[in-house]
C-alpha cells in the first residue's frame, strides 16, 4: 500500500462536473429539451480547422445492423473487445426499479465503475469500495461486501468490476484485485499490486488484466490470482480520474495508457506486438485536450482497433500489425461505439459525431448543450456527457446536468430525454432489454 487515499488523488486531474438538475426519475419527453441539440455549433477544433460533415457522404444513408438481445453486460464496455454493435431495447422505457449502492460521490471520491450484468444478477460498486449484487428482475439486494482495507480511513477512487467464468473480479483504488463468488460475495482470492488501479479489470481466457496508475498492466491467473506477467508503459503524472480497461480478442490484449500510448501485447506472455502514440505534437483544444490520456476504451472490431485520446488523435489500427488505417483529429474522453459501418463518439467539446468506419469521414455532427449556463461559459459549469450507447434504434447519452438523451443514429436529431436523480456517474449500459444507469447519488436505476 502506498500513501493515503488523498495522496493518490493528488496525482490526478479531476473532470469538473455540472451541479444542476432534479431529484426524481422522469419519463421520455420531446418538446421541452429540443434546444439541447440545437443552436450555434462549437467546433471541436479550437486551434485547427473546423470539423464538418463530408459532402461525399451526404447521399449515403446510415445503415445499422439488426438489433440483437445481449443477455449480459459482463465487463466494463460490455464484452472483452468492447464492440457491442446494435443492442435490442424496447421503444418505451419505464422505471422497473431503483436501488441504493451505498456511498455517494463527492469531491474526493467518484463512482468510476459501470455496473455489470451476468447470471441474472446486477453487480455495482459505489464510491467507497462497497460491492453489491442485485436481482436483475426485481432489484432486490442479494449481498454487499466492503473491500476497504482495515488500515484505510477514507476511500480511494479507481477500479471496477468484471464477470468471467462464473467469478466476479473487482479492482480497487487501493491496489487490490479480488475474485468473488457471484452468488454470495465470498472471496476466492485477493492480490495486492502495491499501486492504485485506474479502471475496471478485463477478464478473458483464464486471465484478468488490470492497469495501475503508474501505467503498468498486470496479467493475473483467474484461478489463484498469481501474477503471470507485467508490462510497464511510460509514466504520466497527469490524467483524468479513472481510466479505460484493456480490450481483448483471442491472444491479443490492447492496453490504453494515460501517457497516450496504446499497445497490443500477447495475452499469454505480455510480449509487445506493436505500439502507437495517440499524442498530438501541436494543436490545443481545451485544458482537457492538453492531456495525453486515453480515457475511452479501445474497441476491437473485425480486425481493427479503434481508439481516441483527449489530445485529439482518433485512429483505426490494424489489430495484427498496428498499421494505421486512418486518423482523424478528434479529441474525446469517451469510448467510441462501433455499429456496422459507422462509429459514434462524443468529443470533449460536447459534440456527438457519426463517422464512417471504413475511412473516418464524418457523416453528421451535432452540438449538445455544453454549459449549464450558456451565457456564463465557465469551466465550473461545463457539462460532461457519457456515452454513447446504441440500443433500439437510438443513441443514449447521459450527462452531468442530470439527464439522459435519446438521439437518432441516422441524423443526430434529438428524439427524447428523461431526467435523472443526480449527475450521471458513468455511461448507461444495456442488457436483456434493460437500461441500467448509475448516478452520483449512488443510485442504480433499471429502465425497461
Amino acid at each position: 500500500m502506498i500513501g493515503t487515499s488523498k495522496q493518490r488523488l493528488a496525482i490526478l486531474v479531476v473532470v469538473t462536473l455540472g451541479l444542476a438538475g432534479c431529484d426524481t426519475i422522469g419519463g421520455w419527453f420531446d418538446e421541452e429539451r429540443k434546444v439541447e441539440a440545437t443552436g450555434e455549433r462549437i467546433s471541436v477544433l479550437a486551434f485547427d480547422s473546423q470539423l464538418d460533415p463530408d459532402p461525399q457522404l451526404a447521399e449515403t444513408p446510415v445503415a445499422l445492423p439488426k438489433p440483437w438481445r445481449n443477455a449480459e453486460w459482463p465487463q466494463g464496455g460490455g464484452y472483452p473487445g468492447h464492440a457491442m454493435q446494435h443492442l435490442e431495447l424496447g421503444e418505451t422505457l419505464r422505471t422497473a426499479w431503483t436501488a441504493d449502492l451505498g456511498e455517494s460521490a463527492d469531491d474526493e471520491q467518484k463512482i468510476l465503475s459501470q455496473p455489470v450484468i451476468a447470471g441474472g444478477r446486477v453487480f455495482a460498486m459505489d464510491a467507497a469500495a462497497n460491492i453489491s449484487a442485485f436481482d436483475a428482475q426485481t432489484g432486490k439486494r442479494l449481498w454487499r461486501v466492503n473491500l476497504t482495507p482495515r488500515k484505510e480511513d477514507s476511500g480511494a477512487t479507481g477500479g471496477g468490476l468484471a464477470w468471467h467464468a462464473d467469478r466476479l473480479f473487482v479492482a480497487t483504488g487501493y491496489g487490490d484485485v479480488v475474485a468473488l463468488e457471484p452468488a454470495t460475495g465470498r472471496a476466492f482470492w485477493a492480490t495486492q499490486l502495491k499501486q492504485p488501479i485506474r479502471g475496471a479489470p478485463t477478464a478473458d481466457a483464464g486471465r484478468v488484466f488490470v492497469i495501475t496508475y503508474d501505467n503498468q498492466m498486470h496479467a493475473l491467473d483467474i484461478e489463484r490470482g498469481t501474477e503471470l506477467w507485467t508490462h510497464t508503459g511510460i509514466a504520466e503524472q497527469a490524467g483524468f480520474l479513472g481510466a479505460a480497461n484493456p480490450a481483448v480478442e483471442g491472444n491479443t490484449v490492447v492496453a490504453p495508457y494515460s501517457s497516450g500510448e496504446i499497445l497490443a501485447l500477447r495475452a499469454d506472455t505480455g510480449v509487445v506486438a506493436w505500439g502507437e502514440q495517440l499524442v498530438r505534437a501541436s494543436g490545443r483544444f481545451s485544458q482537457a485536450g492538453a492531456l495525453n490520456d486515453i480515457n475511452g476504451r479501445p474497441v476491437i472490431d473485425r480486425g481493427r482497433v479503434y481508439a481516441v485520446s483527449q489530445s485529439g488523435r482518433f485512429v483505426a489500427l490494424d489489430l495484427r500489425t498496428g498499421e494505421r488505417v486512418w486518423e482523424r483529429v478528434i479529441p474525446s474522453i469517451q469510448t467510441p461505439w462501433v455499429a456496422g459501418e459507422f462509429i459514434y463518439a462524443i468529443t470533449i467539446d460536447s459534440e456527438i459525431i457519426c463517422l464512417s468506419r471504413r475511412d473516418g469521414r464524418v457523416k453528421w455532427i451535432r452540438q449538445l448543450r455544453r454549459y449549464e449556463d450558456p451565457k456564463a461559459r465557465t469551466n465550473k459549469g461545463v457539462i460532461t456527457w457519457w456515452g454513447p450507447v446504441l440500443a433500439g434504434d437510438r443513441l443514449l447519452v447521459a450527462s452531468s446536468d442530470e439527464r439522459m438523451l435519446s438521439i437518432s443514429p441516422y441524423t443526430g436529431d434529438l428524439i427524447g430525454a428523461m431526467s435523472l436523480s443526480d449527475k450521471a456517474a458513468q455511461p448507461p449500459v444495456v442488457a436483456d432489454g434493460t437500461v441500467y444507469i448509475v448516478t452520483e447519488d449512488a443510485r442504480l436505476t433499471a429502465l425497461r
